[in-house]
């Protein structure tokens, strides 16, 4: 996808705008248990949520959000350009095609089992229409301090200047408080998810963010399994990126060529292992942190240097 897709805009707008902090945005499986729970939680941060969609609850409420039968109906009257989506997996390769169809330019994409065709199939729809995935399996994505669109609690985040992406969800979580504590509050924190194919990548999410001047530090949360790091540290070598990088790589006492954890985290002999990611991550002068802890010292020192 390309980089020129603007993350900060399509969440927040321009911040010389009054409005700003008030982007709307849809959740697709608003009236599911799953979907409602969090539709509350997300409310109550303060996340604009103007409608609901889901076939077959048309002309309800929740939460004093309408509810409808299709997103063509619920961005009707709502200039909508995100949507949080969950609904079951089975139905995720629909509701995901009919919000792109309809205008969503941004798709925080929850649900976990999505099958590896289907989240094929909306990458490259998303691709093609000019719009961005994030997820499956994604913990989702949070602006601390004026909105979140997923399945994060709030109290680990914090407004500053530094962004998190993580592999892992609740590794997002415990990483982020171990930096709101040391001080280094977030601009932005994104779980990338955990399924083999991602919408947006590592490598994509440091391209979002690399031109921004209100961003000082980036601090990536990986795991053992495939090769999302070993390519990120190419990355930051060869863009010469200039923004201070911290890393936590979980799971480097696993046992090798053992299958463990979820779909993303799979290792086979060398290939995907902690001291593969260690290495590259050296190589691009990428400290790594031996627990989260750890992150908020080492970032103490990339910052004086």
């Amino acid at each position: 996808m390309s980089s020129k897709f603007d993350l900060f805009d399509i969440l927040i707008g321009n911040e010389n705008d009054i409005d700003y902090k008030k982007k709307p945005i849809i959740i697709q499986g608003i009236t599911g248990s799953f979907g409602s729970t969090h539709t509350k939680l997300m409310k109550d941060y303060g996340t604009n949520i103007v409608a609901g969609v889901t076939p077959g609850k048309g002309s309800q409420s929740f939460e004093d959000i309408p509810v409808f039968n299709t997103v063509l109906e619920a961005v009707k009257n709502n200039p909508v350009e995100i949507s949080g989506i969950f609904v079951p997996a089975p139905f995720f390769l629909n509701a995901a095609k009919e919000a792109i169809d309809n205008g969503i330019k941004l798709l925080v994409a929850v649900p976990e089992h999505v099958p590896i065709i289907d989240s094929i199939k909306i990458f490259q729809y998303a691709e093609k229409k000019g719009a961005r995935m994030i997820g499956p399996n994604t913990p989702g994505v949070i602006v601390p301090g004026i909105m979140k669109v997923g399945i994060m609690p709030a109290k680990p985040f914090s407004e500053g200047s530094t962004v998190v992406f993580s592999r892992s969800g609740t590794l997002m979580y415990e990483v982020s408080y171990t930096l709101s504590n040391s001080g280094y509050g977030q601009r932005l924190c994104l779980g990338i998810g955990g399924d083999p194919i991602n919408g947006t990548n590592l490598i994509e999410a440091f391209d979002l963010i690399k031109e921004r001047e209100d961003i000082e530090s980036v601090v990536v949360v990986g795991e053992i399994g495939g090769d999302a790091e070993e390519k990120l540290a190419e990355y930051i070598v060869s863009t010469n990126f200039s923004k201070p990088v911290v890393a936590y790589v979980a799971g480097r006492a696993a046992p090798k060529e053992k299958k463990m954890g979820h779909a993303g985290a799979i290792v086979y002999g060398n290939y995907g292992s902690a001291d593969s990611k260690v290495s590259n991550y050296s190589k691009a002068n990428v400290p790594v942190a031996k627990r989260p802890g750890e992150v908020p010292d080492l970032l103490k020192t990339k910052l004086k240097k």
